[in-house]
């Protein structure tokens, strides 16, 4: 993977898709606890919310450089 991206003259560092993925399936992971009723569990569902992406990104960044 390069370690940056050139898009039309503008350097964008190399794990910007990843980010984006990231998103993608933090929001349809949200849609999918919010709807079963997890965050009523949680004591703070912002933390929870904001631990999940990491620990998404993590994971996604830990099986494209190993």
């Amino acid at each position: 993977m390069p370690r940056d991206i050139n898009f039309f003259g503008v350097l964008l560092p190399g794990v910007l898709p990843l980010f984006l993925l990231t998103l993608l399936l933090q929001v349809a992971l949200d849609s999918v606890l919010n709807r079963v009723g997890a965050y009523r569990l949680s004591w703070h569902p912002a933390l929870v919310r904001v631990c999940l992406f990491v620990c998404i990104f993590s994971a996604l960044l830990i099986t494209l450089y190993q």
